[in-house]
This record gives structure tokens, C-alpha cells and sequence, in this order.
């Protein structure tokens, strides 16, 4: 008797869980942009960030430890922020997310930095960037 049964491909394994962590409107003094007004002063920017990261196979407990807190996250980008002056809100996209990516359950992440007070006629300017792990 022979088995009509199709064997599973390699590669057909069920996804990971994955869980999306966000900051949103996170309002920042920068020292960024080419002209002499801004290499002169800070300006406010806006950060948002949607990370998705990969579940542990442990349970989550309750407990902090068990899940990325986005409170440590948000303390490093304040501090990559403020770290000194970069010319262009590509470049600070780009270094947030390698700083995001540098967290070990980071799969991906989204990045969009806006600088606020640019032309009075529009509320922003900016760059958003998508980033594989």
C-alpha cells in the first residue's frame, strides 16, 4: 500500500510570532540640517519608530525582563539624538535604526524622523525608512 501523503517542503515551517513595538510623536531637540541656521541651533524633530520583534518561546510573566522595554529604547534614541550634529534627517533615520536593530529580538523596523519647524506652510518635513534584521 503506498501513502498519498505529500511531505511538508523544507521551508514550510510555521512563521514566528512576532509583536510590534511603537514610539509615536517623539518630540526631540536635534542639532540637524546644512544651513547656518541649523548648524548654529537646535530644532524640534519628530521620531516615530514601529518595530517588529520576535516573540520568545517563554511566557512573558509579567515581567519586564521577558519583553523589550520601549523606556530603555527611548532613553537610547534620546541620547543617539542629542549625541551631536548630523546634516541631514536621513542620516538620523538611518542611525536610529541601526540602533534598533542592534536590539537581538529586532526583526525589522520602521523609521520616520519629521523636522517640525521648517516652512510655516506645512506641519513637517521628513524621511520615512524600512530596515530588515
Amino acid at each position: 500500500m503506498t501513502s498519498n501523503t505529500i511531505p511538508a517542503h523544507p521551508a514550510a515551517k510555521p512563521a514566528a510570532s512576532t509583536r510590534r513595538v511603537f514610539i509615536n510623536d517623539l518630540v526631540l531637540e536635534c542639532l540637524i540640517g546644512v544651513h547656518r541656521h541649523e548648524i548654529d541651533g537646535s530644532q524640534r524633530v519628530r521620531i516615530n519608530l514601529d518595530l517588529t520583534v520576535l516573540e520568545s518561546s517563554n511566557p512573558i510573566d509579567d515581567r519586564l525582563s521577558n519583553v523589550l522595554c520601549y523606556e530603555d529604547l527611548i532613553l537610547k534614541v534620546r541620547q543617539l539624538s542629542m549625541s551631536g550634529h548630523v546634516n541631514l534627517v536621513e542620516t538620523l533615520a538611518e542611525n536610529l535604526a541601526d540602533l534598533c536593530l542592534r536590539e537581538t529580538a529586532v526583526l525589522s523596523v520602521k523609521v520616520r524622523v519629521e523636522k517640525l519647524d521648517v516652512f510655516a506652510d506645512a506641519a513637517s518635513v521628513g524621511i520615512e525608512i524600512n530596515r530588515p534584521g
